[in-house]
């Protein structure tokens, strides 16, 4: 016999209701507050770093129910120490949607961190909460036209390729002296191609009927980068190569190791502004209370900003996250073990003028822990720093911050 229990209206709209309830709780995990047909952007609301104070704006992409073909991409954001607007111009359509293949045009006029290097495939990574952008000063000035394509080869591996024409100003005092030539600001045309390939994820249909990827590991990402002086009066030829993967080791449903690996050279005539530091997240300030912050993630927090820069280098990041202390219902603080290391090396140094840096080419070691989750999210972390680059000053090896961790 089977019996057949039909829902009641009430319970219908119970269901709804909570299917509504986490969606929103997703899109807002991935960074988005969704309206009707636009999804604020929650990166550009408020921010704050050393060159421009506080930087507060909107943004957001349209969703489907503006256009499932065409999509408009674009923020405007103040910064009120430095008293001026960024913003940003862009959209796309749609060539393939088995494929999710997308044509993207874009123009920028923001700031970007000398020395960082992200990758194409990482441009939707949002969190909550950015530690290392809080002492952040060393930024130049950008304004790019770019055009991109990104392009799903299979369901594990994506791609994206970008030319793109850029004015590069450093906001600091800054010249590349190259063939007998001073170049304190300069123009680049480029063209990169990036790869983000996830061999061990898997796709699961939810109730609801939507693909939920269950991720595997590891992760690997490539990209390469190539610039093309004298093409539309770029300055500069250079190339850059980037790799980076992520590997997790699950030892039970709470105990788990991280490794992150990252590296990246490039070849021929780089300015500073697009060769590579270490990920550095620590104040130059005299006494452990003053350089008081909020560690970050793969972040060196012993590491002082602008103290490294390298044309080649390679990090790796241990980290082992022990069982949470089940101390009470809701206080489960978690111990976390972590192991950073860094080497690097740079040829040219001459090149580079009015900066002073040291490069990594002896390897920089620095070890830790954090305890997470103390108190609303809130944890404490205490690194060392260690071996080749240890400072006389002892105070100076030793880095004390929050930490903030934070899930939906």
């Amino acid at each position: 016999m089977t019996i057949c229990m039909a829902q009641t209206p009430e319970q219908n709209l119970k269901v709804s209701d909570t299917t509504k309830s986490s969606e929103l709780l997703k899109q807002i995990g991935n960074g988005f507050f969704p309206t009707k047909i636009w999804n604020f952007d929650l990166r550009y609301l408020i921010k704050f770093n050393q060159y421009e104070g506080f930087r507060t704006g909107l943004g957001g992409i349209t969703n489907d129910a503006f256009s499932e073909k065409y999509r408009i991409d674009s923020y405007l954001v103040y910064g009120f120490r430095d008293d001026s607007f960024k913003y940003k111009i862009g959209g796309g359509f749609r060539v393939n949607p088995k494929s999710k293949t997308w044509i993207n045009i874009s123009y920028i006029d923001d700031l970007k961190e000398t020395g960082s290097s992200d990758f194409l495939t990482d441009s939707r990574s949002f969190s909550f909460f950015e530690p290392r952008l809080l002492n952040i000063d060393l930024f130049h000035k950008h304004i790019t036209s770019a055009i991109s394509l990104e392009h799903e080869i299979n369901p594990k591996l994506y791609s994206k390729s970008e030319i793109a024409i850029s004015n590069i100003r450093p906001t600091y005092s800054y010249n590349y002296f190259l063939d007998g030539n001073n170049y304190s600001g300069f123009e680049t045309t480029t063209a990169k191609v990036a790869l983000q390939w996830n061999p061990f994820n898997t796709s699961q249909t939810s109730d609801n009927g939507n693909q939920t990827i269950i991720e595997g590991y590891p992760k690997f990402t490539l990209q390469y980068t190539k610039s093309f002086k004298d093409v539309l009066n770029a300055d500069f030829n250079f190339s850059k190569l980037d790799f980076k993967t992520i590997h997790k080791i699950k030892h039970n449903k709470n105990s788990y190791t991280i490794g992150t690996l990252s590296a990246g050279i490039a070849h021929g005539d780089a300015p500073l502004t697009h060769l590579y530091h270490a990920y550095p997240n620590n104040i130059t300030k005299e006494t452990i209370l003053q350089r008081f912050s909020v560690a970050g993630i793969n972040s060196f927090e012993t590491m002082y900003f602008n103290e490294f820069f390298s044309d080649r280098f390679s990090t790796v990041v241990l980290k082992h996250y022990v069982k949470p202390f089940a101390i009470a219902k809701r206080f489960n603080p978690q111990l976390v073990l972590i192991t950073r290391y860094a080497i690097g090396n740079m040829n040219n140094i001459g090149r580079h003028q009015e900066v002073t840096f040291q490069t990594l080419k002896y390897g920089y070691t620095e070890s830790g822990f954090e305890i997470n989750k103390l108190l609303f999210g809130f944890g404490l972390s205490a690194t060392y720093r260690y071996g080749a680059y240890h400072l006389p000053n002892e105070e100076d090896n030793i880095a004390i911050k929050f930490t903030f961790n934070i899930a939906l």
